[in-house]
């Protein structure tokens, strides 16, 4: 069995539904019926076989998302190879290193930009063979770098496998059919937010343990729904969750993460699921209340109190249902008691909320929408409030690409919010201490994880497997606290541990999470190792500073300017001061002690993964020398 075998089963199950939602080029979108879909995965795959690519290979895609771009993986795996993707935005060094390691035959590009560069590499390259571009009619402005590499259109590789086809109807089926559980069905470079990317091998059988389980309590996806596809294809979290929903009948709509493109396409769709990662859902929140803000003072004042209503209700109503996580046993008939009556006296205020607010703010997610997922990162607990008390369900998952990616979601029904859910049935787990013994529910440590959706391992990298994965148990490298019932709360990252002379730790995306609740703070990066105390490098959130500084007549000559201005800095201080404190739970040593205001936005493939989380080392390359005044 493979996962491509399974998307064909689907098929069968339901070949009227509707596959895939792409834009043509007037900007329509394009709907790929199930059949439709599969056989364009047949042709590619009878395609690439006539063009030479063998069971074993390993085949590099540089592209962003894209109808042909999930043909083409289905396709590859069906034939036996495995694919090696990128993001089209990755730089050229990037490219070729990642294409050079992975000892790629054949690439597939998106465009003849991408062909160029990777043309312009051929001397590190020495097992390259066959370049394809996705872009049809562009082969032409790369034939002069042609040298002694095959160059195809993908309309060639369709036109092969047509050709093919009508010749020999079963030359996709035979390989297909020759295909198991534990060939390798990928290798996913890592992003690297604390090194250099490494490899990730993994096999069929890893992405199968999650369609085996992922449906059903956790996500009940139904045929004929659609999920709307913002992160980048090649992320793991990303093409998991396409398997899901193709396997379960839905759809796939390619949007983008860019605020007016998505709204159009949402209300073009009305689609029922969004997936997406943590900066996405803080960046909708805060478009909400930047309209918000714009309002008069009543309407203002009406949105904050009823957003504070949704909030408090939901926490009663998780108490009365039982859905609190328990780090400790909970006494249910305290919870109970406590909630009953609480409930009964704000419901009146709800269902006016719910008439006033919600529903405005429900609209533009349109008249379908069941649920969100967040992943690929810690979902701040503010903006989980905020769209659940909304009625706007958004759940977390957990994962890593060494894992497949996806650990644990919450479930569909009845989640236990304030974690990412239980580990999957069938995921072995423990959460060690810096000794690596065992600790009890409630008390924090590193998550070790065995099942069999783990990595294969690091690819030519045998030191750095060794480094995480032991008898099969993966260290996932995450701080977690565990549950009763087998949930876990993401604290932090291991190796983002903060240790200052004092010998105190201090995990920083808690601090960060809470800092960015303030509407003046657009990003944060908390430091201090090995030094007396923390700072942090802030980008503020220029449009509200900007208009701060209109209020206070604050006059300055560019953003540079007003980011020296006392008012602006004792301005970001309070707002940190007002959340990082002993009253939301943090250490006197958690606190933040100096800052510095950046007038650059930390940046995707350079201070930001795609997937949107910090690259901590890139930033403190880049920042070293604000950083060491803030520590003089």
């Amino acid at each position: 069995m493979t996962v491509t075998k399974r998307i064909k089963e689907t098929t069968l199950k339901y070949p009227d539904s509707i596959a895939l939602y792409a834009k043509d080029k007037e900007g329509q979108f394009e709907k790929i019926l199930h059949k439709d879909f599969y056989k364009r995965i047949e042709i590619a795959g009878a395609g690439f076989l006539e063009a030479g690519i063998k069971r074993g290979d390993h085949v590099g895609i540089i592209s962003d998302n894209r109808k042909e771009w999930i043909v083409s993986d289905l396709a590859i795996m069906g034939i036996g190879a495995a694919d090696v993707p990128r993001g089209s935005d990755s730089t050229e060094i990037e490219i070729v290193s990642i294409l050079g390691h992975a000892d790629c035959k054949t690439v597939i590009a998106e465009n003849s930009a991408i062909a160029v560069k990777i043309l312009s590499n051929i001397e590190q390259l020495p097992l390259l063979e066959k370049l394809i571009i996705f872009d049809n009619n562009e082969s032409s402005l790369v034939e002069e770098k042609k040298g002694n590499i095959s160059i195809f259109n993908f309309y060639d590789i369709m036109e092969l496998g047509e050709k093919k086809l009508n010749q020999d109807k079963e030359i996709f089926e035979r390989e297909l059919d020759k295909g198991n559980l534990d060939d390798v069905a990928t290798l996913i470079y890592t992003s690297g937010t604390t090194g250099t990317p490494k490899g990730v091998v993994l096999t069929h059988r890893n992405f199968i343990f999650q369609l085996d389980r992922v449906t059903g309590k956790y996500l009940l996806v139904k045929p004929t729904e659609i999920m709307i596809s913002i992160l980048p294809i090649w992320h793991s979290f990303e093409r998991t969750c396409e398997y899901i929903f193709i396997e379960a009948g839905g759809g796939i709509a390619y949007s983008q993460p860019v605020g007016s493109v998505l709204i159009a396409d949402m209300a073009a769709l009305n689609p029922q699921w969004i997936i997406s990662v943590p900066r996405v859902w803080e960046g909708v929140r805060n478009a909400i209340l930047r309209n918000i803000k714009k309002k008069k003072g009543i309407s203002k004042i009406l949105f904050r109190y009823f957003v504070w209503i949704g909030e408090l209700y939901n926490e009663l109503v998780a108490m009365l249902i039982g859905t609190v996580p328990q780090f400790h046993k909970r006494i249910r008939i305290l919870d109970i008691c406590l909630s009953i009556i609480p409930i009964l006296l704000l419901w009146p205020m709800k269902m006016l909320g719910r008439v006033i607010i919600y529903k405005k703010i429900k609209k533009l997610f349109g008249n379908r929408f069941i649920l969100g997922i967040s992943g690929g990162g810690a979902l701040p607990p503010a903006v989980r409030k905020f769209f659940n008390a909304m009625g706007i369900r958004v759940n977390e998952g957990y994962g890593l690409t060494e894992a497949a990616p996806i650990l644990s979601v919450c479930k569909h029904k009845r989640p236990v919010h304030g974690t990412v859910g239980p580990l999957f049935p069938g995921v072995e787990f423990k959460v060690l201490d810096k000794e690596l013994k065992p600790v009890p529910h409630g008390k924090k440590g590193v998550l070790y994880v065995k099942s069999d959706q783990v990595m294969k391992g690091y690819y030519k990298n045998k030191e750095e497997t060794d480094k995480v994965l032991q008898d099969g148990w993966l260290n996932t490298g995450d701080i977690v606290v565990a549950t009763i019932n087998r949930e876990v709360k993401i604290i932090g990252r291991a190796k983002e541990t903060i240790v200052l002379t004092g010998g105190e730790n201090i995990e920083p995306v808690p601090i960060e999470n809470k800092c960015l609740e303030s509407e003046y703070i657009e990003q944060i990066m908390v430091l201090g190792q090995d030094q007396k105390f923390i700072a942090a490098l802030i980008v503020p959130s220029f449009e509200y500073i900007e208009q701060k500084a209109l209020e206070m007549e604050i006059p300055y000559m560019d953003k540079e300017d007003l980011l020296l201005s006392p008012e602006i800095n004792e301005l970001i201080e309070k707002e940190i001061i007002d959340r990082v404190n002993a009253k939301n739970g943090f250490k006197h040593f958690e606190a933040i002690f100096r800052f510095k205001l950046l007038p650059k936005t930390f940046e995707v493939g350079k201070e930001l993964t795609p997937s949107l989380k910090i690259r901590r080392s890139v930033v403190n390359e880049i920042y070293a020398k604000q950083i060491k005044e803030l520590f003089k």
